[in-house]
């Protein structure tokens, strides 16, 4: 490319759809790269960009108040402000976002960063009833630290995923009692596998949790005035209960990309390693990428798969990627490649992943024990490394990382000093799979506070 078609990349228009973490760090990071064009950001939510993680966590048990969690400006951006105006359509071809106030906005370049909601409780079995909850938003977070102020009786958590798992633990550090449903046969089944999930159920019931497992929640039922009242169980119980939690997963935001012909469904928009989208046809389209948690992408580390990482560290690395490429041509441009990496804290535990387990088939305890305060767990996948698991020993993880990274074989051969005599693998008890997993993985976490029975960070 010309010095001068490399300049035109820095100039002309840039909308990024989505105004929160990713859309944020991908606008400072257009400036970073010498951006100096028209530069939109265009927000469903009336805040300025937000941090998600202290919602389920901080902003819950009071230690924080909602209005403190704005993210940190990195830079000035200069860019013209679109909140509270959610985008309807996209027309590719005539490169305009259509707005929900009927405006119509051009471009010359557009970063799709519109991220997730969290999966909401049927209206006919009781989602509509005053009492029940999810949590994504700031709102979100407001009307429930509300709800356990007002000191319920009883909350009800459905999924015991990451989601699941924090507010369950803020409940328990608040005295109120909880119960939690999961429908498999343990805790993080779905990010973590069985193995670890039973240890993790162990960290519920220490605490107090009503941790009922293989269990659904049949309906939710008020009172004449539409207040929750009653959760009817799929074990046959009924019980009283005034405010429940649903936690039961996220689903992308891209209903407004209906025909525009890219390859976008509920999972997710589907996009190239350098994060340009791709089309129903399976080819990338120029000018148009995809970051955060809505984008769903192939990793060299996991061939066969494409990744949707709601990941804090993820969205601030895939922002910084989309920019880099934004700003190149071409045979400049580079794919978005870093280690996966996601933490959480509940019930007074630090857990920290590195890699992506959720696609593994064999697991094994390469130190301490899941018996034990602090363990480290290291997942494979047909002999290879592809994760590894810390609980209250983060600082480990680096080495492990390096190993992933370099596609060590599994289990890997540390000689830790406090690691088992022997390394004996087991299957990793992942839900409703054979040994080595489906081809695609969506990997929620609750760093991007994503609500997920499966996994949120």
């Amino acid at each position: 490319m010309t010095a001068a078609g490399a300049a035109g990349l820095r100039t002309g228009r840039v909308v990024v759809v989505g105004a929160s973490l990713a859309g944020l760090r991908a606008a400072e990071a257009l400036r970073d790269e010498g951006f100096t064009g028209e530069l939109t950001l265009i927000g469903d939510e009336p805040h300025e960009p937000y941090d998600r993680p202290p919602l389920s966590k901080a902003v819950l048990s009071g230690r924080l108040d909602s209005d403190h969690i704005a993210l940190p400006r990195v830079r000035d951006i200069g860019a013209r402000w679109l909140l509270g105006t959610p985008a309807t359509g996209l027309d590719v071809p005539g490169r305009r976002v259509e707005l929900a106030d009927g405006r119509s906005l051009g471009y010359d370049r557009l970063l799709i960063a519109t991220g997730t909601r969290a999966r909401r409780w049927p209206v006919q079995a009781g989602g509509g009833l005053e009492g029940v909850h999810v949590l994504r938003t700031r709102e979100d977070a407001e009307r429930l630290r509300g709800a356990l102020a007002a000191g319920p009786r009883r909350v009800l958590v459905v999924g015991a995923g990451f989601t699941g798992g924090e507010v369950a633990s803020s409940c328990r550090e608040l005295g109120i009692p909880v119960t939690v449903t999961q429908r498999s046969a343990a805790p993080l089944a779905g990010a973590l596998g069985g193995v670890l999930g039973r240890a993790a159920a162990e960290w519920y019931r220490e605490v107090g949790v009503d941790l009922r497992l293989n269990t659904t929640v049949q309906a939710l039922e008020g009172d004449a005035c539409g207040r929750l009242r009653r959760a009817v169980l799929s074990d046959g119980t009924a019980m009283p209960v005034e405010v429940a939690v649903i936690a039961t997963g996220a689903v992308a935001n891209t209903e407004w990309l209906a025909g525009s012909g890219l390859a976008a469904d509920h999972r997710g928009v589907v996009s190239e390693g350098d994060c340009r989208a791709v089309a129903g046809s399976g080819r990338p389209v120029e000018d148009v990428f995809v970051a955060g948690d809505v984008a769903r992408w192939p990793h060299p580390l996991y061939p066969g798969q494409l990744l949707r990482l709601d990941h804090w560290d993820n969205a601030v690395a895939q922002a910084r990627t989309a920019a880099y490429n934004l700003t190149r041509g071409p045979d400049e441009r580079r794919d978005h490649q870093p280690l996966p990496a996601f933490w959480s804290q509940q019930f007074g535990r630090y857990l920290k992943s590195v890699g992506v387990p959720a696609v593994a088939d064999r697991v094994v305890v390469t130190q301490g024990a899941l018996d034990q305060r602090q363990f480290v767990a290291a997942y494979g996948l047909k002999g290879r490394l592809v994760g590894v698991v810390s609980v209250d020993s983060p600082r480990v993880l680096d080495g492990y990382a390096a190993l992933i990274e370099a596609r060590a074989p599994f289990p890997p051969r540390l000689g830790a000093t406090d690691g088992p005599d022997r390394l004996e693998p087991v299957d990793a008890g992942f839900p409703g799979r054979a040994a080595g997993g489906p081809q695609e993985h969506d990997i929620r976490t609750p760093s991007a506070l994503a609500p997920a029975q499966t996994a949120h960070r």
